[in-house]
Order: C-alpha cells, then sequence, then structure tokens
C-alpha cells in the first residue's frame, strides 16, 4: 500500500494542514506534527480525551460469520443499486465494521479507491486487510474527523453513528451518501425473545431531518425479508450490534426465523 495513497485522504487532527509522508512509515503536515502508521495500511488518529468505545474484536467475529454467510445480501444489492451512474473516485466508509458492505461496492468499482473509518482499531485492521484499495483511519465518528474537505464521491454508513456536519464537510458537492437504518420490525422476533435493544418508529425520517441542512434524500429502497435462521445464526444476530454489550439471564429458545427490515438511502450533497 504505498502511503501516498493514505496521505491524500487526510489532514492533521492537530492543525488541519494536509498530511503526506515524511518517512516509510510516518505522516506528517508542514507544521511538524507526525503520526506513525500501521503497515497494514492503516492510521489512528483519536484525540487523547476521547472515551468512545469502538466494537469489540469478538464482536467483529461474529458480524463476519453472519455477513459473510450471505444473510445481509438484499442489503448489498440495494446499496449498489443506489450507487450513482457517474464515475466514483473515491468511496468512504463512516462506521466500517468488518468491511464487508465497502468490499461488496469495490468489486462493482474495481478502479476506485476506499478508506474505512472506524473507531475501532479492530474493525479498521479488518476492513483494510482483503482489498489493496482500501486504506483505514481509526478515529472518533463524534468529533472533527482528519479528513480532507471533499474528497470522497460517495459515503456509505450502515447500521453506523452519523456525524452530519462531518459527512458534508468531506463529502464532494453533488457527492452521494448512502444510509442504511433499521426499522422498527427489524428482527422483531429475535428482540421479543431476548433483551436487545428496541428500533424506534420513524427513524429513517429522523435521519433524514439530521442531514437535511447538507443533503437531500434523493431514493430510498426498503428492504424486508424473512430470514431462516441456522443453527448458531441467532446468536450472531445478537452478538455482532450494541446488544452485545448487554447482558441478561433470559433463555427463551430462539426463533427458527427473522424478519429483516431496513430502508437504504440515497442522499445527494447540496
Amino acid at each position: 500500500m504505498p502511503l501516498e495513497n493514505l496521505a491524500e485522504w487526510l489532514r492533521c487532527p492537530n492543525c488541519a494542514d494536509l498530511l503526506f509522508a515524511t518517512a516509510p512509515l510516518t505522516l506528517g503536515c508542514s507544521a511538524g506534527h507526525r503520526f506513525d502508521v500501521n503497515k497494514r495500511g492503516y492510521v489512528t488518529l483519536v484525540n487523547a480525551k476521547s472515551t468512545t468505545l469502538g466494537d469489540t474484536a469478538e464482536m467483529l467475529a461474529d458480524r463476519a460469520d453472519l455477513l459473510h454467510s450471505g444473510a445481509y445480501a438484499p442489503i448489498v444489492d440495494a446499496l449498489i443499486q443506489l450507487l450513482p451512474e457517474s464515475p466514483v473516485r473515491r468511496v468512504l466508509d463512516a462506521g466500517c465494521g468488518t468491511g464487508y458492505y465497502l468490499n461488496c461496492i469495490l468489486d462493482r468499482l474495481p478502479d476506485a479507491q476506499a478508506l474505512a473509518l472506524d473507531r475501532s482499531p479492530a474493525a479498521v485492521r479488518m476492513a483494510t486487510r482483503s482489498m489493496a484499495n482500501v486504506v483505514g483511519l481509526v478515529a472518533d465518528t463524534w468529533e472533527p474527523w482528519p479528513i480532507r474537505d471533499g474528497v470522497c464521491d460517495v459515503m456509505i454508513n450502515v447500521f453506523a453513528p452519523r456525524n452530519p456536519a462531518e459527512f458534508a464537510r468531506v463529502t464532494a458537492q453533488g457527492g452521494s451518501l448512502l444510509v442504511v437504518v433499521p426499522r422498527s420490525n427489524h428482527l422483531s422476533e429475535l428482540r421479543a425473545a431476548t433483551d436487545m435493544l428496541s428500533v424506534p418508529e420513524g427513524k429513517a425520517a429522523h435521519v433524514e431531518h439530521q442531514l437535511s441542512t447538507y443533503f437531500r434524500k434523493s431514493e430510498t429502497l426498503q428492504v424486508q425479508f424473512t430470514l431462516a435462521l441456522a443453527p448458531g445464526q441467532a446468536h450472531l444476530l445478537r452478538q455482532m450490534g450494541p446488544s452485545a454489550h448487554h447482558h441478561d439471564n433470559q433463555h427463551q429458545p430462539a426463533p427458527a426465523s427473522v424478519t429483516v427490515s431496513v430502508d437504504v438511502i440515497r442522499f445527494v450533497r447540496l
């Protein structure tokens, strides 16, 4: 991975000057700030005061097992359907997790370069290890990002936190933002049997309102299907997301199938 590929995405988290390669595994800016780059092709630029926690390696392993089974393939199909027809040079995955969705999209955009962003070092490491055209950034989603202005043509945000102001700043004018949000009945059968966190009604409308200052909604695809659960998949579904941080003593039988129900929304940068 040429270090320049990573540097072209980034600016200094201390002074906002553009970053460039200063040594084989070092990025720096003209003000003299220096940052070590992991040999796998990612850099950690987290504010020392950040208390945000990322996904654990265990959560990511469970998610990878579930996703690579093809269980959520219809969501991938919807994301690909909403890609813009115009050429895409750069894709940013905000909240990349395992990198599954990003890698699927890049299969359709072989000439594009991508940045995988997540608070979890384990997630960024996983997302960058499988494709040569993906570099990574460990950063706090809720803080200002050490990413250059207007640098991506397409951003994806799949089941991940949103930072509308930063989404807008780093997306080129006319660029696309593809967001996946669960509907209230998403995995409802499993939520009824466990302590999984609930999904509020009208989440897609809330997301549209969040982003309306910077983006206009272009198109929405509703993806809903019944997923028959293979042995162990109920456990994977529960453990691969935020509910993994919560535990209870319930031992109700896992359902034989669950409803997968999400909105996949394309927004365009104003």
